[in-house]
Parts: C-alpha cells; sequence; structure tokens
C-alpha cells in the first residue's frame, strides 16, 4: 500500500511535465491505432471473403472479357454449386470525385450466393422485375440521400451514354465487415443496351464468381474449370475470392508496408521520449532514492518505485489514446466511406495498443532503475540533478 500510495505521488508531482508526456503518449497511441486500422482497412476485403467463392477470370488481365456461354460449362464442373457473372461498368455520377463500385451483375441467383448482403425479398423480386433498376448499398443510399424510387443517372465511359437507373432496393450488410458502399444493376439490361450501341462486344462477362459446396475442393475445382478453357481465345484465372481480392492489395503493398513502419516509428518516437522524461525524473530524485535505501528499503522496492511511475504515466496516456481512436476513428469511416466502406477499430488494434503502451512504460523504466540500484548511499546523497 505504501509503495502504491508513493506511485501516485510521484506521478503528479511534476504535473506540468506529467500532462504532457500523458498527451504526448495518447498522440502516438491514438497514431498507431489509427494506423493499424487503416491497414485493416485495406485487407478488408479479403478478410471477409467467403471459402465458398471463387472467382473466374481472364487469364491475360482482369480488363478482358469472357463470353457468356462460360457459365454453362462451369457448372458441369464437379464440385460447382452455383456460377454468377459481372461486369465492370465505372462511369460517372455528378462527378468523377463521387466514385463508388458499380457493377452489372447476374443471373437471378447472384444475390444467393451473397448472403452477406441483406435485401427485402420484395426489393429484390421489383429490382429484377424491372430492367433498369438497380440496388445499392445503405452507406450509398444515405451518402446521397437516395429513396426508392429515385432515378439515378451515370453517364458512362467504358461503356458511352447516358444512363438512368431506378433504385428498387437498398441492402444492408450481414456483419459490420460487410462492404455497404457498391451499386449493382442487370446485366442483361448492359448486354441489351450494348447490342444496338456495339455489337461486337456484347454477350461478354468481366468475371465469373462460382460457389462450391466444399472449400476443401477448390483447388481442384480451380484447375479443373481452367483446364476447360484452356487453348481457347479467351483462357482463364480461377481462385479463391479472398487471392482474388489480395491481388488488388498487392498492387499497393508498398503503401500499406509504409504505413506499418511509420506506426512503429511513432512508437518508437514516444518510447524516447518517456525514456527521457524518466530519466530526468531519477536524476532529480537521486537524494530520496538514498534515503530510502538509508531507512532500509531495498534495491527491489526502488525498481518497482520507478517502474510503477513509468507504468502510470503510459497506462494513462495509454488509455487516453485508445479512448479517443473510437470517436476519431467513426470521423475518418464517415469521411472515407467510399475509399475504405470497412473502417473499424479492431479488438486486436485495441489489445496491441495495451501492450505496446505497458512495454514502453517498463522499457522506460529499464536505465533509470538500474542506476538508482547501482548509486552507493553517499553518492546518491551529494547528488545534484
Amino acid at each position: 500500500m505504501e509503495l502504491f500510495k508513493l506511485i501516485v505521488r510521484n506521478t503528479f508531482r511534476q504535473r506540468l511535465r506529467t500532462g504532457l508526456t500523458v498527451v504526448g503518449m495518447a498522440v502516438a497511441i491514438l497514431a498507431f491505432c489509427l494506423l493499424r486500422t487503416l491497414v485493416d482497412a485495406w485487407y478488408a476485403g479479403a478478410s471477409a471473403a467467403s471459402p465458398n467463392r471463387l472467382v473466374t477470370r481472364n487469364a491475360a488481365s482482369l480488363i478482358f472479357t469472357m463470353p457468356i456461354s462460360y457459365r454453362d460449362k462451369i457448372l458441369q464442373v464437379p464440385g460447382v454449386e452455383e456460377v454468377v457473372y459481372a461486369n465492370w461498368f465505372a462511369g460517372i455520377y455528378i462527378d468523377e470525385k463521387h466514385f463508388f463500385p458499380r457493377m452489372a451483375v447476374g443471373p437471378r441467383t447472384f444475390f444467393e450466393l451473397y448472403p452477406e448482403f441483406v435485401i427485402p425479398p420484395d426489393r429484390l423480386e421489383a429490382f429484377w422485375n424491372r430492367r433498369n433498376s438497380c440496388i445499392a448499398g445503405r452507406k450509398l443510399a444515405e451518402k446521397y440521400r437516395w429513396k426508392i424510387g429515385d432515378t439515378i443517372p451515370i453517364t458512362g465511359n467504358i461503356y458511352p451514354g447516358e444512363w438512368r437507373f431506378v433504385l428498387q432496393g437498398i441492402y444492408t450488410g450481414a456483419t459490420r465487415r460487410t462492404d455497404e458502399t457498391q451499386f449493382f444493376f442487370r446485366w442483361d439490361y448492359l448486354d441489351e443496351m450494348v447490342k444496338k450501341s456495339m455489337p461486337p462486344i456484347a454477350g461478354q462477362v468481366g468475371w465469373y464468381i462460382v460457389g462450391v459446396r466444399n472449400p476443401a475442393q477448390s483447388a481442384t475445382v480451380s484447375q479443373a474449370v481452367d483446364k476447360l478453357f484452356a487453348n481457347s481465345p479467351a483462357e482463364t484465372l480461377t481462385e479463391t475470392e479472398k487471392a482474388f481480392q489480395l491481388g488488388f492489395v498487392a498492387m499497393t503493398e508498398a503503401i500499406v508496408v509504409a504505413i506499418r513502419v511509420v506506426s512503429f516509428v511513432v512508437i518508437g518516437v514516444i518510447l524516447v521520449i518517456l525514456a527521457n522524461t524518466m530519466a530526468m525524473t531519477s536524476r532529480e530524485r537521486m537524494p530520496e532514492y538514498a534515503t530510502l535505501k538509508t531507512l532500509g528499503f531495498g534495491n527491489r522496492f526502488l525498481a518497482a518505485l520507478i517502474a510503477g511511475e513509468s507504468v502510470s504515466i503510459s497506462i494513462l496516456g495509454g488509455t487516453l489514446g485508445i479512448v479517443l481512436t473510437f470517436p476519431i476513428a467513426r470521423i475518418f469511416a464517415r469521411e472515407m466511406a467510399m475509399l475504405l466502406p470497412i473502417f473499424h477499430v479492431g479488438w486486436q488494434t485495441i489489445l496491441m495498443g495495451i501492450g505496446i503502451s505497458l512495454s514502453i512504460g517498463l522499457l522506460s523504466a529499464v536505465f533509470p532503475a538500474w542506476r538508482a540500484m547501482r548509486a552507493g548511499i553517499a553518492e546518491a546523497l551529494g547528488h545534484v540533478g
């Protein structure tokens, strides 16, 4: 109990110094948690990928299409339960700053393969009953204040012209990790218009999503699908949905590595700051430590006293930083919803923040404690901080 009282008194003896150190620690932990959450958001698509889905694309590149006739052949592969398809539409809504994923999808079973997209049955039926209908994610609809029945004009660039879609449904995510910023419309409507304006590229899809009965058979099914179209004009590459998503992440891997490095540099800087603070404190209190030794308190007591003060400061700063992480992350999530649709602070990040705070506190106390234990009583009593 006496040790605890001394730790509390020493922690708040130099209130300005302690306050500034706590604030610095809080800013460092806040920055670390936000940067780690940013990295998690980068990998969110891969993390949320279903093991029951494979993606088949053109082996040359995703920008090249494949014939719609491939679907029937893929359905015949043993282990395949369902096959749906999609086309990247791109286009411009209002202006180029208002970006969100836009895809033409089909057939009617498309959303059965994506149970994470929760759509009221009547809205889904309305979507399939109208050629130029569309479905949007909850966050997307909220941002642009869309409501059922609204007409949404999009200027095509891959597929030129003015496209007008009628909103028939708004989907919500089954979990917090579901992307609610996507925009879907009917592939047959796209193909119908392409046949009129660009007949040579009609009847083509961007990629197939293959539902498998048993994820353990994914490798076998992938090989069988690709074997079907070997030496054809449009050879295929089939991979798990997670691998498909990680392919996009790999394009920006250097940015992710840089963010990770910066997050740990921030921690290194605050470690140096807190270590310097504890070193200054230890020098100033050297006569007090000598007095404690004279009264019979051992080196273990001194080490616990110094470590306790250092850990108290680091934990106070770390706790403040973690508490601030949640409201600031919500602001980030709202402002960056279109670029980073899944931006949630995970428990792993919080536990890392707590662990780092505790580690910094203990490491910062090592040198001051070692110095206080080594100093003789006479030397310490005559020390001037």
